[in-house]
């Protein structure tokens, strides 16, 4: 499930294909089934937080916007950053993008939104799994035997539970959720124009969303991940990897001090 770091500094990018759909149904409403939709339409590089792990130097820009929009650190995002951020994409969905969900709105005034919204009790049990993973005390070691890699992606999750969640830890995380999960809509609904609004149902099939965006109707289904099944595979993963990486660093730091020993034995 992993992509292949590419490596990408963003700084150095521009838009290339304009930005057309913002799905901003916040993270565990099924942002994966919409990612995969919006693939199959033909949307340039749907942007979900999994992309981060193609290309972990994302992870260092949205730190830095959350900072600035959180914190009061820096200059706040506005188009010219998102441009390059995400100026390779047609459509996002999912954290961190859900995070800015008002500054891409105003930043993108073309583009069309969907929202996504599930009961908040079945949205609970799902952000439950999510959070506990994300607060599993491995990940924290990991970050620092593996930063370039693990260490990032802890990162970005660590300032976005303390930014947007207002969470330092899992049992913050846990309280705090049903009331931020409600202040996010409200807010959505609040600053969306309605004509540029979809408010779609998981379920409904590719109609609502087709005729909303102007599509022509697929002759698949309409993509149905399982989301909590997705996200124990993704930790999985991202675990072994950064016991890959850790491992090759260690061995690097061992060999290192092992080479100015030798070299002080010598010399002595």
């Amino acid at each position: 499930m992993l992509l292949e770091d590419q490596n990408i500094d963003r700084r150095k990018c521009h838009r290339i294909v304009p930005m057309e759909v913002l799905s901003l149904g916040y993270s565990r409403t099924g942002t994966m089934s919409m990612q995969n939709a919006f693939r199959i339409l033909g949307y340039p590089n749907p942007y979900h937080f999994s992309s981060v792990y193609g290309n972990v130097r994302d992870c260092d820009m949205w730190v830095e916007a959350l900072r600035a929009k959180y914190d009061g650190i820096g200059q706040p995002f506005g188009r010219a950053e998102f441009d390059q951020l995400l100026g390779h994409v047609g459509a996002v969905t999912d954290a961190p993008c859900t995070i800015f969900a008002k500054e891409l709105i105003e930043a993108y005034p073309e583009a069309k939104i969907v929202l996504v919204e599930r009961d908040i009790e079945k949205w609970y049990k799902s952000w439950d799994s999510l959070v506990t993973g994300a607060f599993t005390p491995i990940l924290k070691v990991l970050s620092i035997t593996d930063p370039w890699f693990t260490g990032r992606i802890q990162e970005l999750g660590m300032v976005w539970m303390r930014t947007q969640v207002g969470a330092k830890n899992l049992v913050e995380a846990r309280s705090k959720a049903r009331d931020m999960y409600g202040e996010y809509y409200a807010e959505i609904r609040r600053v969306v124009p309605k004509d540029r609004l979809l408010e779609y149902e998981l379920g409904s099939g590719w109609g609502p969303l087709c005729e909303f965006l102007g599509k022509e109707v697929p002759d698949v289904e309409f993509p149905h991940e399982n989301e909590s099944e997705s996200l124990g595979v993704m930790f999985e993963e991202m675990g072994r990897k950064g016991i890959r990486n850790s491992l090759r660093n260690i061995a690097a730091v061992v060999g290192a001090a092992g080479a100015v020993f030798v070299v002080w034995w010598v010399l002595r």
